[in-house]
C-alpha cells in the first residue's frame, strides 16, 4: 500500500495569506503546506481522503489521473471545498464519496447544483454520496474502516485500511474507537501547533494518544504556521526509540506501507 500526503497544512495553507512570519517566509519546502488531504493506492485502487480547496493543485503535482473512490473526515471548507475539482475525473463514471450522514448532508447543501437535475454539459461532476453509517467500506478488494473521533463537539471519522492509520482535525478519542485502531503500526494524526487548542490535538496530546495507539511509525500533519519543519524535527528526535520513530509529515511525503 502506498500513501501520498498530498497536504500537511491546517485550514489557512502555508504560507498564510498577508503573513510574514519566519515559518510562512521560509525557503524550506517543507514548509509550504497545502490543506490536509493523503491518496491512498492499494490493490489497484486508488482512493483520496478528502478534497480541500487545493485539490486541483495536488493532483495535478502527483499526478492523479483517475479515483475510485473518495472518504471525507468531515464537512469543514478545508477538507471538501475542492469536490467541484473531481469533475475532470466523472465524466466517464460516477465516483462514490463516502462520509457520515451529517457530512454528506452539509454536502449536498454546500455543492446542491451536483445533485440537482441541470441543464446537460461537463459544468459539474457525477457524483454519489454513500453514507458509511460508521460500518466498514469496500472499494474493490480494499476494506477501510471508519474511525469515529471527536473535533471539538462535532463527531468525524478518522479511517482505516489494515495496519495504516489516518486522523485528522481531532481534539479526542472516544475510549469506543481505541479497539478500532489496536494493531495500527504507521499512523498519520493531526496536532496544530506547540500551545492548546480548542478543537485540535496539539504536538504533546498527539504524541500521547499515539503512543497509546502503539503505533510505530508516526506522522504528524494538519500543522500551522506556528510550527517550522526543521524545528518540529529536532524536537521530536529526542524522542525516537528503537522500534518506534516520530517525524512531522510534509506535502508530497510517499509512505509505503505492508497492510
Amino acid at each position: 500500500m502506498k500513501i501520498t500526503i498530498l497536504g500537511s497544512g491546517t485550514s489557512h495553507g502555508i504560507p498564510v495569506i498577508g503573513c510574514e512570519c519566519d515559518v510562512c517566509m521560509s525557503q524550506d519546502p517543507k514548509d509550504n503546506r497545502t490543506r490536509s488531504s493523503i491518496l491512498i493506492e492499494h490493490k489497484n485502487r486508488i482512493i483520496l481522503v478528502d478534497t480541500g480547496p487545493d485539490f486541483r493543485f495536488q493532483a495535478l503535482r502527483a499526478g492523479i489521473s483517475r479515483l475510485d473512490g473518495i472518504l471525507l473526515t468531515h464537512s469543514h471548507a478545508d477538507h471538501c471545498h475542492g469536490l467541484d475539482d473531481t469533475r475532470s475525473l466523472t465524466y466517464r463514471k460516477t465516483l462514490d464519496v463516502y462520509g457520515s450522514e451529517e457530512t454528506l448532508a452539509e454536502i449536498r447543501k454546500k455543492f446542491d447544483y451536483v445533485f440537482e437535475n441541470t441543464q446537460i454539459g461537463g459544468g459539474k461532476p457525477n457524483l454519489r454520496l454513500v453514507d458509511h453509517h460508521g460500518a466498514e467500506i469496500a472499494i474493490g478488494e480494499v476494506r477501510i474502516q471508519p474511525i469515529p473521533v471527536k473535533h471539538g463537539e462535532l463527531k468525524i471519522y478518522g479511517y482505516r485500511i489494515g495496519s495504516f492509520g489516518y486522523i485528522t482535525d481531532a481534539s479526542e478519542i472516544p475510549v469506543s474507537s481505541f479497539s478500532l485502531l489496536s494493531g495500527i503500526q504507521t499512523l498519520v494524526i493531526n496536532a496544530l501547533r506547540y500551545r492548546p487548542h480548542p478543537t485540535h490535538f496539539n504536538i504533546d496530546q498527539a504524541l500521547e494518544v499515539s503512543q497509546k495507539i502503539g503505533a510505530k511509525e508516526v506522522w504528524i500533519t494538519h500543522l500551522c504556521h506556528d510550527v517550522s519543519h526543521k524545528t518540529l524535527t529536532e524536537d521530536l528526535d529526542g524522542i525516537h526509540e528503537e522500534d518506534r520513530k516520530v517525524l512531522p509529515a510534509y506535502d508530497g511525503l510517499e509512505l509505503e506501507i505492508d497492510e
